[in-house]
């Protein structure tokens, strides 16, 4: 009797990733305002004393736990997990690893060992597909320079990956959200429109050089978060993730008791996905984002529903923003661009006051 032959990856008997998941990369996230309900009244026990050693918890939405251990050394804790943003099995494992490790680069650490966090339909997709996601979330990590010595699994209606990620950090090198001072200038590390060119795929009108430059951003890893940890001048880093660049300038400025101010005109976008948002490929996050947060939002008379889409576009993996003295402008662009990343730019400044404006 012959051996039955392997169900390929990519074949009529085997859905699209994507069409198995409601909601694709960090565009899956609960909105802030839910999210803010939700935890209003579940933060922590009333009279619960929080340990002196609890460097970062989620009093400002930071994008991971800070526990100091001695005088030289800070833990960092983070989890990140999501749906299928793309269809290929090994780059849904990629891209969801590096959004993962991504957030101890912004809190300037540097990743020493990750947890697998794995819900798959194992009835549905086949063992080939579910072992090519792990497959790319093992070399980006093996990239990160850390394994993955464990984790957990479960057999779930939606595929779902993602990692927990520890790291080290000197205590007085993290870099919080909330340490932006007015004055500030703000650099952004990569370019906006992930969550445009998801919706584009989703919709099947994605160009291969569109999917492409889509992977190569998504699987970046943020590791100019290192070198830009020593450095007195830089006061805040975040990663702009699934609540877009208003929702996580929002919740710096709201962290440091400010306001950002950014200069649209200056933010970098992804080749072509202005054209893909005015054809309507746009993402449901985007305007739960807006409803969200949009009441501390000031945008100028006249922006096109296209610009404030794309502000408020749900990033997965992505960039590094930084509030840094103005004198550590060039030394901060130098770090990015050293490391690859050629669209970091200047994005606006931070100012007295609160919540964000758009100019």
């Amino acid at each position: 009797m012959n051996a039955p032959e392997k169900t390929p990856l990519h074949s009529s008997a085997v859905p699209r990733l994507t069409s198995l998941s409601h909601g694709g990369g960090c565009g899956c996230k609960i909105a802030p305002g839910v999210l803010s309900e939700i935890l209003k009244n579940s933060s922590n026990l009333p009279g619960f004393n929080l340990p002196p050693q609890l460097l970062v918890g989620i009093e400002t939405a930071d994008d991971a736990a800070v526990y100091q251990l001695n005088d030289e050394q800070a833990l960092i804790a983070t989890t990140d997990f999501f749906m299928p943003i793309v269809d290929d099995p090994y780059d849904f494992g990629r891209i969801a690893a590096t959004n993962a490790i991504s957030d101890v680069y912004a809190m300037g650490g540097t990743p020493i060992m990750a947890l697998g966090l794995v819900g798959m339909p194992i009835n549905v997709l086949p063992l080939e597909t579910i072992g090519a996601i792990l497959r790319g979330g093992q070399d980006v990590c093996r990239d990160a320079g850390i394994p993955i010595a464990g984790g957990h699994t479960i057999d779930s209606v939606e595929p779902i990956y993602g990692l927990v990620v520890l790291g080290l950090v000197h205590p007085s090198r993290v870099k919080k959200n909330s340490g932006a001072r007015a004055g500030d200038v703000l650099v952004l590390g990569k370019p906006l429109g992930v969550g445009i060119l998801s919706a584009a795929l989703k919709k099947e009108v994605l160009s291969p050089e569109g999917y492409a430059r889509m992977v190569a951003l998504t699987t970046q890893l943020n590791k100019p978060g290192i070198a830009l940890a020593p450095l007195e001048g830089v006061h805040a880093l975040t990663d702009i993730t699934g609540f877009g660049l208003l929702g996580h300038a929002l919740e710096l400025a709201r962290g440091a008791g400010v306001q950002v101010r950014l200069d649209w005109s200056r933010v970098p976008l992804i080749e072509g996905v202005r054209q893909l948002a005015g054809e309507g490929c746009i993402t449901g996050a985007s305007g739960r984002n807006w409803v969200s947060y949009g009441a501390d939002i000031t945008l100028p008379a006249g922006l096109a529903d296209i610009d404030r889409a794309l502000l408020c576009d749900p990033q997965t993996s992505g960039g590094l923003l930084v509030s840094c003295a103005a004198e550590n402008v060039a030394d901060v662009l130098a770090i990015f661009h050293r490391q690859g990343f050629g669209d970091a730019a200047v994005v606006g400044e931070v100012v007295a006051g609160s919540g964000v404006s758009v100019y």
